[in-house]
């Protein structure tokens, strides 16, 4: 199985001094690339001049997340493409769990592994954590992180699973099945792009798993931290991008409505918290997702949609009127 371990940069030299040396050493099964989006500083002379082994494909614009990697993959020839954070540490044998579970599960299309916290390294770390899930309603959580909080890791998650969806920041998805969905949606420019991408696959029969024995760390908030008003726009429309596209028709009109009553609810809460540009930033994302609706309706996927799509019906009463922190409150795991 041939994998080619690709990062995409954008004027990232700090990130790739820092966390390259652990993927070059501890990949040697795997090919590596790095997919740069027109940086202006010197990363694509620091990597051609520090790591020469390292193939480097250049981008003609910074297009974001989706845009970058679409560009990018259409160069590289492999089984299995290794989307990675350049923000990312992995440790010795990350891969190899990760092949074997490939080999052993045939439906496994698109696979990620523990994602830990690099700052706090016994906690899960934000983006992916042990794996994704959503709710009734469409709104994203993890095994080992429910909102904010975040679960020490203590063995619990040590395991493969299937799970909904797995994080942009260690990828690792089947090159064929890249191509099929014709990669991500650029529209999304960046953020929930991984999770539109895991349900078209799986509404196309793909399974996506979780592999707890492969481990990597996490900066995290190294493009856009959790408390930046662009991120909190990003989040809010691509998730209603998300939903008008993969639900069937009349389940997707129910849950877009009850969206935007919810998400009126979190800008209120936004205001009582005097967080006012993440107000706006929630207003700014459903104006966004007006202008976008008839283009996303277009998008619709002719497959059969999947009806058991959510593992839980409202992980925001489970978590802010229940009080319900982990995993293992919401879900029967």
């Amino acid at each position: 199985m041939k994998i080619a371990v690709v990062i995409l940069n954008w004027n990232g030299k700090e990130l790739l001094e820092s966390y390259l040396p652990s993927v070059t050493q501890f990949s040697d099964d795997a090919e590596i690339y790095l997919a740069d989006n027109a940086s202006t500083d010197d990363s694509v002379t620091f990597v051609q001049t520090k790591y020469p082994a390292i193939k480097i494909i250049q981008n003609e614009s910074n297009g974001g997340y989706a845009k970058g990697y679409n560009d990018a993959l259409k160069h590289i020839k492999a089984d299995v493409f290794c989307l990675l954070n350049s923000d990312v540490e992995v440790t010795p044998n990350w891969l190899h769990p990760i092949i074997e579970t490939f080999h052993a599960f045939p439906k496994a299309s698109i696979i990620q592994p523990k994602i830990l916290d690099l700052k706090k390294k016994d906690h899960f770390e934000y983006a992916g954590a042990a794996g994704g899930f959503i709710d009734q309603l469409g709104y994203p959580f993890c095994r080992g992180r429910v909102f904010q909080v975040l679960e020490k890791d203590e063995g619990q998650y040590d395991d493969v699973k299937e799970i909904f969806w797995a994080t942009g920041a260690c990828m690792f998805i089947k090159s064929d099945l890249f191509q099929e969905l014709g990669g991500f949606d650029e529209d999304y420019f960046a953020h929930q792009e991984e999770i539109d991408l895991c349900w078209r696959a799986k509404n196309a029969g793909h399974s996506v798993y979780y592999v707890g024995m492969s481990r990597i760390y996490h900066l995290g908030g190294s493009t856009l931290s959790n408390m930046n008003p662009k991120k909190t726009y990003l989040n809010f429309r691509n998730s209603l991008f998300s939903i008008t596209k993969n639900l069937p028709r009349r389940k997707a009109f129910v849950v877009i409505f009850l969206r935007l009553i919810l998400d009126g609810v979190a800008a209120l809460r936004f205001v009582f918290q005097l967080n006012f540009k993440h107000c706006f930033a929630v207003l700014k994302a459903h104006l966004s997702f007006y202008r976008h609706f008839g283009k996303m309706y277009r998008k619709r996927e002719k497959a059969n949609f999947i009806l058991k799509y959510y593992a839980t019906k409202s992980i925001v009463w489970s978590h802010f009127v229940h009080q319900v922190k982990v995993f293992k409150g919401l879900v029967k795991d």
